[in-house]
């Protein structure tokens, strides 16, 4: 399961990044070559940059490639080591629990109900920010895979 998704996400990844790539070279190109730069690009990349970064923490943290400070862990081994790897793993999950789900959850609703929209592409901020709990459910789906199989981590479990 966890190959497949790291797949799907890694190619999703990347169709965000070539869409965000070619909406700011129109931008540029609208902007000196036609004299006016179009309205929604900048809101487009910055939309799309959003998406990009927090599915890509959701991606690095299933492939342990996050940034970590690992003084303490590289000096632990045995039980202590695994320890302390579960306390990690375990405040992750609540911090994306608690901040990304529950807190991505409302902040969409609460953008939803009021109506909040764009200025330049007229989109409802929620489908924007719907991407906050939805990483925060992929981080937590990768470690808790973490814990049950900390040898093999992201590989098929």
């Amino acid at each position: 399961m966890n190959r497949k998704l790291d797949l799907y996400l890694g190619s999703f990844l990347s169709i965000l990044m070539a869409i965000m790539t070619l909406d700011v070279l129109w931008g540029v190109f609208t902007r000196y070559v036609m004299g006016s730069q179009a309205s929604w690009t900048e809101e487009l990349a910055r939309f799309l940059l959003i998406w990009i970064g927090l599915l890509g923490a959701a991606y690095a943290s299933g492939k342990r490639l996050h940034l970590a400070i690992d003084l303490l862990p590289r000096r632990l081994e045995g039980k202590a080591g695994r320890r302390l790897q579960i306390f990690i793993n375990l405040t992750i999950m609540l911090f994306a629990a608690t901040v990304m789900v529950i807190g991505g959850i409302r902040y969409v609703y609460i953008t939803l109900t009021l109506g909040q929209t764009s200025p330049a592409l007229q989109l409802p901020m929620g489908f924007v920010y719907i991407i906050i709990p939805v990483s925060g459910l992929l981080i937590i789906y990768y470690k808790a895979i973490e814990l049950m199989n900390p040898a093999r981590g992201n590989l098929e479990s």
